[in-house]
């Protein structure tokens, strides 16, 4: 459970480089997920995983707000309670991220970092518990994004054209650090979307650089195939389990 909003973030992070389509991302969205992980060969809901959008206007600016956050549900807060929040405030229509924010407790961890986006630099500012603030700046490319734009970035992106095993290569920052990721289309399937009803989907399997994904093929996603693109399932495997989040609402999308 402790990487699962990662995982999800990872799962949306590969669509920077295809094709756009006429899809933009509107303010007063939500999509509400069941988190569920493999316990005793039983998979069972443990978190609630929320991701929505609103306007910000500032003096100089208007960014569209995304945000992800995990929860655990309350009866398992005893067995490990984890409240993790990812915002990205970005351009409405570009999704370029200006400013990223993570603020993580789990199990009583906790970690918060801010970065600043200003071209290909970031600068960034983190802070671990009984740790002191530590600040750094680095490099990314051009087309890299913070995880939580890429999440929303995934639905403008057109899918129609990719053949069954095409792959894809993208960078993504974490950790302050970036991320190599590969990305395989696997066609199309039909499944349940919670208050949409069954719908039919992309399915696409993802693989990266980095120890929080575990197997071939075996970290999968199902976005609707529409101008939508609305995640409905993801099925994870990591170093200790495995798990998926079930799409449970959808609304204002």
């Amino acid at each position: 459970m402790k990487k699962l909003l990662f995982v999800l973030c990872l799962f949306f992070a590969f669509c920077s480089f295809t094709k756009v389509s006429s899809q933009t991302i509107k303010s007063g969205e939500k999509l509400v997920f069941a988190g569920s992980y493999n316990m005793s060969g039983l998979m069972t809901q443990l978190a609630q995983v929320t991701m929505s959008t609103e306007n910000v206007t500032t003096a100089k600016n208007t960014y569209l707000h995304l945000s992800c956050e995990l929860s655990t549900y309350s009866k398992w807060d005893s067995f490990f309670k984890i409240r993790d929040l990812y915002e990205s405030y970005v351009n409405p229509t570009t999704l370029k991220p200006s400013l990223y924010k993570r603020n993580i407790d789990e199990g009583g961890w906790t970690k918060k970092e801010k970065y600043v986006f200003k071209g290909n630099t970031v600068n960034s500012t983190s802070k671990k518990r009984n740790r002191p603030e530590t600040q750094n700046t680095f490099s990314i490319g051009g087309s890299t994004q913070d995880v939580i734009s890429l999440l929303y970035k995934v639905r403008t992106m057109d899918f129609s054209k990719f053949k069954v095993g095409q792959t894809q290569s993208l960078m993504i920052v974490f950790d302050e650090k970036q991320i190599p990721v590969t990305l395989k289309y696997m066609g199309k399937e039909t499944v349940s979307a919670g208050n949409l009803g069954n719908k039919e989907c992309y399915r696409l399997s993802i693989g990266a650089k980095t120890d929080a994904l575990k197997g071939k093929d075996k970290n999968l996603i199902w976005l609707t195939a529409d101008n939508k693109k609305v995640p409905t399932l993801l099925k994870f495997s990591i170093p200790v389990g495995t798990g998926k989040l079930t799409l449970t609402s959808a609304t204002g999308i």
